[in-house]
Parts: C-alpha cells; sequence; structure tokens
C-alpha cells in the first residue's frame, strides 16, 4: 500500500486537484471526485484503487483533450501518450484513450507518415527516417512506409543550384555543395550524379 502524503489544487483549474503518492506526484483528478471518495492526506491508498478512480469518472474528459490537441493536427501515439501524461491521467485512462483514438481512425502512426511525407520537402530520405523516429514512431513502421520513397534526382540538382546561388561555380564551391547535400543525408550516387551535371565528376 501506498500513502497519500498531499492533495493540492491546481493552480489553472481548480475544479481539479493534483494527488501525491509517497511524496511524488500521482496524477490529477477532478476535485469533487476526491471529495466524493473521502481522499485525505496520511490514507493509506493502493494505487489501482486511484487509477480504477480516474478511469471511471474522467476518462470522457480525457478523450475531449485528447481530440481537441488532434484538432490542430495529426499526433503520432507517442505523442498523444506524452500529451495525456502531462495533463496527470493515470496509465488505464492514456491506454483507453489511445485505443479509442485508433479504433475511430483518428491515431495511428502509419496515417501520420504518410502525412508527414505529403508535407515535407528538402529533406533526404534518411533525414525524414530520423525525424519520424524522433517523434516517438517505431522504426518498423517509418522503414514499411518509407520501403517505396526514394530521394528525387531532380531535387537534389536544384538543391544543389540553390546552394551556389550566389557563389562561383568553381569546382571547391560544387565539392562543397556536394558535401553539404551528403552530409544531409541525400543518396551519394544522385548527388554525385547533379554534380556531373555541372561539370564536376570528382569523387566526394
Amino acid at each position: 500500500m501506498s500513502e497519500i502524503t498531499s492533495i493540492e489544487p491546481q493552480v489553472k483549474d481548480k475544479r481539479r486537484c493534483s494527488i501525491f503518492i509517497d511524496g511524488r506526484f500521482y496524477c490529477g483528478m477532478k476535485l469533487e471526485v476526491a471529495i466524493k471518495n473521502r481522499l485525505k492526506v496520511g490514507q493509506s491508498i493502493d494505487k489501482a484503487e486511484l487509477d480504477r478512480l480516474q478511469l471511471e469518472t474522467e476518462k470522457s474528459e480525457a478523450m475531449d483533450k485528447a481530440m481537441t490537441h488532434l484538432s490542430a493536427s495529426l499526433k503520432t501515439e507517442s505523442q498523444m501518450r506524452s500529451f495525456l501524461a502531462k495533463k496527470g491521467y493515470v496509465g488505464a485512462v492514456v491506454d483507453y484513450v489511445v485505443d479509442k483514438l485508433k479504433d475511430y481512425g483518428y491515431l495511428g502512426d502509419n496515417a501520420y507518415c504518410k502525412s508527414y511525407l505529403e508535407g515535407v520537402s528538402g529533406k533526404s530520405k534518411r533525414a525524414m527516417q530520423a525525424e519520424l523516429i524522433k517523434r516517438g514512431i517505431d522504426k518498423s513502421v517509418v522503414e514499411e512506409e518509407l520501403e517505396d520513397y526514394a530521394d528525387d534526382e531532380e531535387e537534389i540538382f536544384v538543391l544543389l543550384e540553390k546552394y551556389l546561388r550566389g557563389k562561383q561555380r568553381t569546382k571547391e564551391n560544387i565539392y562543397k555543395g556536394c558535401r553539404y547535400l551528403i552530409s544531409r543525408g541525400y543518396d551519394y550516387d544522385k548527388v554525385k550524379a547533379a554534380c556531373d551535371r555541372l561539370g564536376d565528376g570528382e569523387d566526394y
């Protein structure tokens, strides 16, 4: 059993309180629920009981907050879990909301990847892969969605010309431009092909 060591009103929402267990923040809860269930400082309580109370009384509110959060843009599962946890919802509530959002088709890492790929430009396949993984999407899902994606040779050529804008097209500057694109994760052979079109076929 654990002990409730503090129950504090939340600054941003006086209708809610923060519950601390064994000296650490455990969850947020509607004040009326805490009062109705006679939660008090010094009380011994099973964490599973707090999880049950929050799941029963706050899953609807948590769903509303999740939908509002989604209204701005698509979110990854990891981002949604982090958002709900920061709002003070326990794991059982987070799982409930995430599962419901998946069932409704509002949340899914494959869909997020597709949307991201449709909206992004000027990034290499490797850079996009790293960004998606950084956002919490499983590597296997990212690789699946990027399987048929390849860096576009014409896009690389346009980026190289953009890099060289305002610079003399010397061998040294072309070399620097190629090294820059390779460092951004673009395919070596396609970068070299773009450089060859500018008349420099040396190795990079």
